[in-house]
């Protein structure tokens, strides 16, 4: 039985129970939310090890770190090392996004060791599978599709990726109204093209209500993917993109009655002065799901450095409504990140996710940077250590009572020495 329909049969679970304590909310409140679909718990029945994570209204922000193979670069030892990485960093989550070389085992030994919930996209498996049978993403059909689904499935994943609200009036829309960077999601890409070059209806749109009986006896949550997110500034809030949403409403509506848990994916790359009203308008045309968002970076022309951008728009995002942010790194735009951009990005998020908790009137953050702020004036660095979201700067940066900065001459010591 999935969380929503133990929730409406006001059964209290062991996963319920575990987020209501993390974060301090009601069991009430936080059954109902559930219930309603504007919660989601991550965990799937098959995982043991794993911390149920809820995601939603009321709670705090959570952040996704990716990591994952590729084509260039297919390393298992490495991708472990980046899961480890990140969990020490303080990802609430893992998305394993893995193009390379034994996709199925890097999944399962990234899912033997993770103790945090971990996602998927399936389709990325069913093309690259497609592509080496020396087929092409046109061969792929509805079956490989699923089959790639239950599987992942079964192998105890948390939450997917499904590009579901790719359809072909999307597609048109796309077409007529023209962007400067067309399709810039990976899974959205090979749905489209299968469209176009098949006339027929995206598979994950037509037979929703089939997608829908494979995830539930595992309470996998769906992640209503936005394939049509914008790539750049100036595509964001187009034609397409508000189409699509308009479809994930009404699929986030289809599941809840289903008895299944999902979220909406959202932008992308959208200008600072759009971000707030872009998230509003997609919480109120999806029936207030929970939101994950990739970023969204505000800019775009800082490669090297689009960690920033990103948290810059995450956490107004996070401010307007936004559930979840997945994390940028450096390396955004360039190549696969290595270990320091991964945990580079993971603080930035956490860093935007952590202020929008703040700006929120999140008891549980105020009191977190009220106690730095104590640390600080007692000139503590143990205690500045554990409430810092980077504990390890603290060993990398020289420091003392008082420190290298101000020396003799810190205000802290003066304060305390002259004024109490």
């Amino acid at each position: 039985m999935t969380q929503i329909d133990s929730a409406r049969k006001k059964e209290f679970t062991p996963e319920m129970e575990a987020v209501a304590l993390k974060e301090g909310i009601c069991p009430e409140e936080l059954m109902e939310k559930v219930a309603e679909g504007k919660i989601v718990i991550l965990k799937n029945i098959n995982r043991k090890n794993v911390i149920p994570t809820g995601i939603g209204e009321g709670l705090s922000v959570k952040i996704n770190a990716n990591i994952g193979t590729s084509t260039q670069r297919s390393c298992i030892e490495e991708e472990l090392i980046k899961l480890e990485t990140a969990e020490k960093a303080g990802a609430d989550a893992i998305m394993d996004l893995s193009t390379g070389e034994n996709i199925d085992k890097t999944r399962k030994e990234i899912l033997s060791k993770a103790t945090v919930p971990i996602g998927t996209v399936p389709i990325y498996q069913a093309g690259v599978e497609a592509i080496r049978n020396k087929e092409s993403v046109l061969d792929l059909n509805k079956d490989k599709i699923f089959s790639a689904i239950e599987a992942q499935c079964k192998d105890g994943v948390d939450f997917i990726t499904v590009h579901c609200g790719v359809t072909k009036a999307v597609v048109k829309a796309l077409k007529e109204q023209g962007r400067i960077t067309g399709i810039v999601s990976r899974g959205g890409s090979m749905l489209a093209s299968w469209i176009e070059g098949h006339g027929l209806e995206n598979p994950l749109y037509e037979y929703y209500d089939e997608l829908l009986e494979i995830v539930k006896p595992y309470d996998v949550t769906l992640s209503l993917g936005d394939g049509l997110r914008p790539g750049c500034g100036a595509d964001a809030g187009d034609r397409a993109q508000v189409m699509e949403t308009i479809i994930l409403g009404e699929l986030v509506n289809r599941a809840r009655k289903a008895g299944v848990q999902s979220m909406v994916e959202g932008p992308g790359h959208v200008p600072l002065n759009l971000v707030s009203g872009m998230i509003q308008t997609i919480k109120t045309l999806t029936q207030e799901a929970p939101l994950y968002v990739l970023g969204p970076l505000v800019t775009d022309i800082a490669p090297g450095y689009d960690h920033i951008t990103s948290a810059i728009g995450g956490t107004l995002a996070a401010m307007s409504g936004a559930d979840f942010l997945c994390y940028v790194t450096p390396s955004e735009h360039l190549g696969l990140p290595g270990l320091e951009q991964v945990k580079q990005g993971i603080i930035a998020s956490k860093i935007a996710a952590h202020a929008a908790d703040v700006a929120k009137g999140r008891k549980n953050a105020i009191e977190r940077d009220r106690q730095m702020s104590i640390a600080r004036m007692n000139l503590d660095w143990s205690k500045q250590a554990e409430f810092a979201i980077d504990k390890d700067i603290f060993e990398k940066i020289e420091n003392g009572s008082p420190c290298t900065m101000c020396g003799e001459y810190c205000s802290m010591k003066l304060v305390k020495q002259y004024l109490h």
